[in-house]
């Protein structure tokens, strides 16, 4: 019974994390940004969003949590570092972005919904 209940809440939690990553893509869509992918996955890691504005490219991380302070405490120094090799690796897959301006975002979700966006939330 146990092993089944950790199943549903796993699948409970990738449903929300879809509903999020969804809701962040409409939420740039409204501030004029292109989304180029979406969960996007690499031999050394996964990003939500890729987007672009202007002439950059934008990498943005989503979080869902009961708060936005919660959301914004759950991005670890781990998990930035693989987003940078993701964004790198995917760069390096995609040369006519070598040369543009890169920024690396977050989109914080709370209850209600609340949004915040941090831009350039951390740099490489």
């Amino acid at each position: 019974m146990t092993r089944a209940r950790s199943t549903e809440q796993r699948r409970k939690s990738h449903q929300r994390g879809h509903w999020a990553e969804r809701l962040a893509a409409a939420f740039l869509m409204l501030k004029c940004y292109w989304i180029v992918e979406r969960r996007y996955k690499s031999p050394v890691g996964e990003i939500d969003i890729i987007a672009r504005k202007g002439g950059g490219f934008v990498f943005v991380e989503v979080k869902a949590r009961a708060s936005l302070d919660d959301a914004a405490g759950s991005i670890s120094q781990h998990q930035r570092a693989r987003i940078v090799r993701a964004a790198q690796y995917w760069i390096s897959q995609n040369p006519e972005a070598a040369d543009a301006d890169m920024r690396f975002d977050a989109i914080l979700i709370g209850r209600g919904p609340s949004f915040r966006h941090l831009k350039d939330a951390f740099g490489a």
